[in-house]
């Protein structure tokens, strides 16, 4: 069936961060990717164009995005919803799972009673790049057990990061390793497409070389850059209550054709 208009949820993951268009004044980022498939394949069935909306903001916390984003998608009453949030969550101190599900599974319950297609991802394995490993891994692996459960119960579309070891690879990655690389959304496109049960760009998960050894120095050099530049700055926002996305809008908030 295809799909004639979408409406993208979430935080940073699904604005685009970090895969920058040419001009550089916005982001791409997977849901782009996926409208513009989508685009051409509405195209091609004839009956007018594909309408995209893409209404999240980086820094959200699960509850901003279920408050601010849901209420305003389900006005524009698409066709197809893409759904993540929670990530951020985890990242926190106050991290209630239980919670969370809960309010995860009434907004997928909602969003499905529209007659709407819901496309839910399982998170990938941020613990190899972050720290706090053993904390944050539990924790994504609840909100994937969750993920799935929900989605399974309710007819969901589930795209699975999680298995993808290609994740692994730091090209995947920007320079903050939290945000995906160009490389990276591409790649969660594919996933994405594929969930939805179309065929992605091959490319889109062609093999990466894998990375040469970096000498154990080196690495540890670059380690204190991220933490200067990255690590650091973030800490700061979140000890002052500051959000990243605090004086953003969102990139597409209008229902429009994707051009």
């Amino acid at each position: 069936m295809t799909t004639r208009s979408f409406v993208a949820i979430g935080d940073s993951f699904t604005e685009g961060l970090d895969d920058p268009y040419p001009d550089g004044a916005s982001f791409c980022g997977w849901a782009d990717l996926v409208a513009r498939s989508l685009a051409t394949e509405a195209s091609a069935a004839g009956g007018g164009p594909l309408h995209y909306a893409n209404l999240a903001i980086r820094g959200r916390l699960f509850t901003q995005v279920v408050d601010e984003q849901v209420p305003i998608g389900l006005d524009m009453g698409p066709d197809l919803f893409a759904f993540a949030a929670g990530g951020n969550d985890a990242l926190r101190r106050g991290f209630d799972p239980d919670r969370l599900l809960e309010r995860f599974e009434h907004v997928v319950v909602t969003l499905r009673a529209t007659g709407a297609d819901v496309l839910l991802f399982r998170f990938i394995d941020l613990s190899r790049r972050l720290p706090g490993k053993r904390v944050l891994r539990r924790r994504v692996e609840v909100l994937n057990d969750g993920v799935t459960d929900v989605g399974l119960r309710h007819r969901a579309r589930v795209a699975d990061l999680w298995t993808d070891h290609a994740f692994d690879n730091p090209r995947m990655w920007s320079a903050d390793r939290l945000h995906l690389s160009t490389t990276g959304h591409r790649r969660v496109a594919a996933h994405a497409l594929a969930a939805l049960g179309r065929t992605p760009d091959p490319t889109w998960l062609a093999p990466l070389a894998p990375e040469k050894p970096v000498p154990w120095g080196a690495a540890r050099r670059a380690d204190v850059r991220w933490a200067r530049d990255h690590l650091g700055p973030w800490l700061g926002r979140r000890l002052s209550g500051r959000s990243s996305g605090d004086t953003r809008t969102a990139k597409r908030p209008v229902l429009a054709p994707m051009d």
